[in-house]
């Protein structure tokens, strides 16, 4: 198993220009935000690409340039069927949180169920999109069900490259958008408890090319995929503000009342602002590793670029969860 010590010059670069070795390739989610990253670098490098989605009727830019697969997985021998002559899957099938019409036990079932579906149809390798700091003894149901995937994989059969991002970050983005909404009309911004706890966020093209690269190799990956630049989390936020020319006060809040203001938020705006898990998540560092970064684009230098159109409005997570038809941006 490789880690992001052994993955040197040696290893091509995807970069959307090169010719690849050309495959079918299958990426779950491409008509949403990291999937449709991979799914465009694939295409990019004159690839055949299908998706697997729960909204094939969502309007995006790759509608028509792809085949689009639902999931089926009440229906285990269509879920092969649509895997047929696929070489690499690329699996970005999650969810943030637990709500009624999606958990995340439901996510690890029916992923697990994938796994078992694309080693029946003849998948020869998997690229898995998981979460740093996994771990199947965690309180946190989100890093523990992702560590359960994670072993999953590993005994599946199947070659396999594990890539474990943290924040991700770009033109579709949630958490980062959001946060600028607020920034942006707000006098004041609360950090969860003191606020020094770390985040090491990553470009979402940066994992697209990381995803696609380790989609051409063989043997079996485990990656840490972190970006450039690790700040904490007052630093994030004071980054965040300075881009978008806003001097606010950035205070400590407990993480109780933080997640009391968060709830009465989502209630006036219809969404899951922030969940208790995410915050104790945050505040562990489970959003930070101690792994070269393997991302190219800075943080401080994207949101500087793209400050003039950055949360002037709110990206709404349950809104693109409920209607399967509206395009991301």
């Amino acid at each position: 198993m490789r880690t992001n010590q052994e993955i040197d010059k040696k290893d091509k670069k995807v970069d959307g220009r090169q010719r690849l070795e050309r495959r079918v390739h299958a990426v779950t989610g491409a008509f949403g935000y990291s999937g449709r990253y991979i799914a465009q670098t694939l295409l990019d490098s004159d690839q055949e690409v299908r998706t697997l989605t729960n909204s094939t009727g969502r309007s995006s830019p790759l509608s028509g340039r792809i085949v689009a697969h639902p999931f089926n997985f009440h229906s285990p021998s269509e879920l092969v069927d649509s895997l047929k002559d696929v070489s690499v899957l690329y699996n970005t099938y999650w969810t943030r949180f637990n709500h009624k019409g999606f958990s995340h036990a439901e996510a690890v079932s029916n992923t697990m169920l994938l796994f078992e579906c694309a080693f029946k149809a003849g998948v020869h390798r998997i690229v898995h999109i998981s979460i740093t700091n996994p771990s199947e003894d965690s309180s946190l149901e989100y890093f523990r069900g992702k560590a359960h995937l994670e072993k999953a994989l590993m005994r599946s059969g199947m070659s396999y490259a594990i890539l474990r991002p943290t924040v991700l970050f770009g033109i579709e983005d949630i958490l980062v958008n959001n946060i600028a909404w607020f920034l942006r009309r707000l006098p004041v911004f609360g950090v969860f408890g003191s606020g020094e706890y770390r985040i090491q966020p990553i470009f979402v093209q940066d994992l697209a090319n990381l995803a696609v690269d380790a989609g051409q190799r063989e043997g079996n990956d485990v990656i840490e995929a972190i970006g450039p630049e690790t700040f904490t989390y007052r630093e994030f936020i004071k980054t965040i503000a300075h881009a978008l020319g806003k001097r606010r006060l950035i205070t400590q809040v407990s993480p109780a009342v933080g997640y009391l203001s968060a709830r009465l938020a989502g209630w006036y705006l219809k969404d899951i602002v922030v969940t208790r898990e995410e915050i104790d998540g945050l505040m562990e560092e489970k959003l930070y590793v101690d792994a070269p970064a393997v991302g190219r684009t800075r943080f401080s230098e994207w949101v500087r670029d793209n400050a003039a159109w950055l949360g002037k409005r709110y990206a709404n997570e349950l809104g693109r969860r409920v209607d399967r038809k509206i395009a991301y941006l």
